[in-house]
């Protein structure tokens, strides 16, 4: 089988149920579908170069415990950022987020997600094993990555539409806690 067709077979599954799929899902009910996908495909891109070129190097950029406690503080930051919104203006009406700046809302939100993430240690490991097939595991693990999420997406959108906003932020925010506590416990158990 070629690098290209195992390396999306194997993201896709890795990505269903994630954490980073929670992300998509929860922006999706958010922002304009499109942009969240366009975020997430674009550091979807990104990440899995950057893991990538990684695995082909073999090369240790930043210590695991550091990765782990930024992706941590992020989940936090998610989920308070899920509880508290994010359109209200000095006065206190709703207003909307430009469509650039959902967009980079999303992608930098979702580049943070993937960080120490399974899928991004699967592509590393995917291009630690495929070393002659560079571009075939990169692309082939984005468009898994991609394809998995827009189902969270196509999800996130129907329970946009669907069930109370403010059940959707506290439900949200509870599971970024969750996998907040989880990415800095395994951090400073690593640290240990």
């Amino acid at each position: 089988m070629s690098a290209l067709f195992v390396s999306f077979l194997l993201i896709f599954l890795a990505e269903l149920g994630d954490k980073s799929q929670l992300v998509a899902l929860w922006f999706a009910t958010r922002y304009h579908w499109l942009m969240v996908l366009l975020g997430v495909a674009a550091a979807t891109l990104v990440v899995h170069l950057g893991s990538t070129i990684l695995g082909n190097t073999a090369a240790d950029l930043l210590p695991e415990p550091l990765v782990l406690l930024v992706a941590g503080a992020s989940f936090f930051g998610f989920a308070l950022w899920g509880i508290r919104g994010d359109r209200l203006d000095d006065m206190g009406e709703a207003r909307q987020v430009s469509l650039l700046g959902s967009f980079a809302v999303v992608a930098a939100a979702f580049f943070l997600a993937e960080l120490g993430d399974k899928t991004q240690l699967a592509t590393v490991t995917l291009g630690a094993r495929e070393p002659d097939s560079f571009a075939g595991v990169w692309l082939g693990s984005t468009a898994g990555m991609v394809a998995a999420d827009a189902l969270a997406i196509a999800a996130g959108v129907v329970a946009g539409k669907r069930l109370p906003m403010r059940l959707l932020a506290y439900a949200a925010a509870a599971l970024f806690a969750v996998f907040g506590t989880m990415a800095v416990a395994r951090a400073v158990a690593l640290l240990l």
